[in-house]
């Protein structure tokens, strides 16, 4: 064992969806090119995902009680490993199923729970998160953003930044201080739970360096909100944030960013004969890779299999996963200069993409800074 990393293997009956899956996934991704297909969990399809839910395949872990397939950590992970294999568009539904439903389920009312986790799981309703603001990067305890208490409920005014599809979302799920004040730090913040479409919710899209739009800023202007916003109790919001981060980095979500820049690569390299000796080094390396990286996932995921939150683990394993992500554009682009033959006009346009995205994916989910704060507490070296 090693920090907490036990072997772990995949039950037979959940390794037997891959299959269902797989074949779904090749119907559908059929006439997606592979620049598209490398956007994956940043592909925006709100049609693809109500097909997806559907099959039962959203909030598959969640309870049949509210909608969800009511099946195991395990059976999820198959399920992703297969969508991101295909670079499936996941993005419409993938924070409402993974850090949203099990965040109403853990602290909403039960009014809260009935009317949001079903239509989550139906592909009906989609979130956003709102954590990060304006000139305070990665630090997510200096919120600025106040929601103060009113007759009717709440009034919140603040903004916040880099909010995933936050113009395409129904619902945002927003850390904001409703007591103290900044120099508090963790005291006196809370979650909200706003409706998009709330008066004085203003959407500003960002254009990143791709041509996308998938990160927002978000303003808001005298919102008012009802008592039913706040999401558990006032002031206990870092302590859910927490337990947020942790279902958004223990998924092999982390590790496979990069795979449909590997798969173009390695069609190249087989349709142009035999490989060379540093081609078979470089396949050797990535395989190896992620083979160990794999491992480490399943044992995360049986330890939430087990209820426990990982955080040290899930941190652990974000930090290697989005190292070996950031590395394929490099390394694969290097052995594309050394090859004989003229790499294909797919894997140029998915080698451009991921080049210019791979800087983001240290970003998402926590920097490499403040992940690599978290292992050091966790290991005792700070």
């Amino acid at each position: 064992m090693l920090n907490g990393f036990l072997p772990a293997e995949i039950p037979p009956e959940d390794e037997a969806l891959r299959a269902p899956v797989r074949s779904f996934l090749e119907r559908e991704s059929a006439n997606f090119p592979p620049e598209v297909r490398a956007r994956s969990w940043l592909g925006h399809d709100a049609a693809f995902s109500r097909r997806l839910a559907t099959q039962g395949w959203i909030g598959i872990t969640l309870p049949a009680s509210h909608g969800g397939g009511g099946r195991s950590q395990f059976a999820r992970f198959v399920l992703l490993e297969e969508i991101l294999a295909a670079g499936a568009p996941v993005a419409a539904h993938w924070l409402a199923e993974r850090q949203s439903a099990p965040m109403i389920l853990r602290y909403g009312t039960e009014e809260q729970k009935r009317r949001i986790v079903p239509a989550i799981c139906r592909g009906e309703a989609f979130f956003c998160v709102g954590m990060s603001e304006p000139g305070s990067g990665s630090d997510l305890a200096s919120v600025t953003s106040r929601a103060e208490k009113t007759a009717r409920g709440w009034r919140l005014e603040g903004s916040k930044i880099w909010t995933t599809y936050a113009q395409s979302a129904d619902y945002m799920i927003a850390l904001v201080r409703t007591s103290g004040a900044v120099g508090d730090r963790a005291k006196g913040l809370s979650q909200l739970l706003i409706p998009m479409s709330t008066p004085g919710v203003e959407v500003r899209p960002i254009r990143d360096v791709a041509g996308d739009e998938h990160f927002s800023g978000v303003h808001f202007d005298n919102v008012e909100l009802d008592e039913d916003a706040l999401l558990g109790q006032e002031g206990e919001g870092w302590e859910q944030v927490t337990a947020e981060l942790a279902f958004e980095r223990s998924g092999p979500e982390r590790i496979y960013s990069a795979t449909v820049l590997i798969d173009e690569w390695l069609r190249c390299v087989r349709g142009h004969g035999p490989a060379d000796a540093s081609d078979h080094r470089l396949i050797g390396r990535i395989a190896a890779r992620l083979v160990t990286l794999r491992a480490m996932s399943l044992s995360t995921t049986a330890r939430l299999q087990e209820g426990e939150s990982p955080v040290l683990q899930a941190s652990i394993v974000k930090d290697l996963g989005t190292s070996f992500e950031q590395s394929m554009p490099e390394l694969i682009g290097q052995a594309m200069a050394r090859g004989e033959e003229p790499p294909s006009d797919a894997l140029l346009a998915v080698h451009d993409y991921i080049s210019c995205m791979s800087p983001s994916f240290s970003l998402r989910g926590g920097t490499r800074e403040i992940v690599r704060g978290i292992i050091a507490r966790g290991l005792g070296l700070r």
